[in-house]
């Protein structure tokens, strides 16, 4: 975990008093795109705007042509076309040997 944190260049957090609820955890280069690698939001914290909060607060941090990227799960797909977000069939991925 802290190497997935020190590695990020762009950090997004909510938080409820001292408990974090919620986060958005990118790799961009500010200008023509950024890579939102992590949304995530605690159960209990869901459907009140948080997620879109955060992507929001992501966007204002980049340049305004800045394209946003990512990879969702099946069962997030209706959320993030609920926000906007356009699905893309060419991505590739490629899973490292260990």
């Amino acid at each position: 975990m802290t190497g997935i944190l020190l590695n990020t260049n762009l950090l997004v957090t909510a938080w409820h008093g001292r408990l974090l609820v919620g986060l958005a955890r990118s790799i961009t280069d500010f200008y023509f795109s950024c890579y939102i690698s992590d949304l995530a939001v605690r159960s209990e914290y869901q459907n009140i705007g948080i997620g879109k909060s955060l992507i929001r607060l992501v966007q204002r941090s980049l340049s305004p042509e800045c394209k946003l990227i990512l990879i969702a799960a099946p069962s997030a797909n209706s959320y993030y076309k609920h926000l906007g977000f356009e699905q893309n069939s060419r991505c590739w991925t490629l899973n490292r040997k260990i």
